[in-house]
């Protein structure tokens, strides 16, 4: 008699993949969950190009052009692949960014580039 057991898996939404690259190459890293990013040249020396997934269509990515989640931003819903982070933001690069599985709205991500606080409940790298 063959016993079988059971196994349960949890897939943490959303995932982030990131290539030290531009065009989804060179080094990558995954992230998963809610997240922020406060120094993109921090990781792998630097990021160029990203994948965001998540199940979620509110789900929200936000690009900053400044470290520590400052500067002029961009809101992105739903699953996005950007090949090319370079002058993505009014002819500036991203610097930092926000991951998350839920949808952030304008008033929350002006507060969080106003005290540089992340959401209870994210991660900060």
């Amino acid at each position: 008699m063959v016993e079988s057991k059971k196994v349960i898996t949890q897939v943490v939404n959303p995932r982030l993949t990131v290539y030290s690259e531009e065009n989804f190459r060179g080094l990558r890293r995954t992230l998963r969950g809610n997240l922020g990013i406060r120094n993109l040249e921090n990781l792998l020396g630097g990021v160029d190009s990203l994948r965001f997934f998540s199940t979620n269509p509110n789900a929200t990515l936000v690009l900053f052009s400044r470290t520590r989640f400052r500067g002029e931003f961009r809101v992105l819903r739903g699953n996005r692949n950007i090949r090319d982070l370079d002058d993505l933001l009014a002819g500036r690069d991203v610097e930092s960014l926000i991951s998350s599985n839920q949808r952030l709205t304008f008033a929350q991500v002006r507060e969080i580039r106003r005290t540089g606080i992340l959401p209870r409940g994210y991660r900060t790298i």
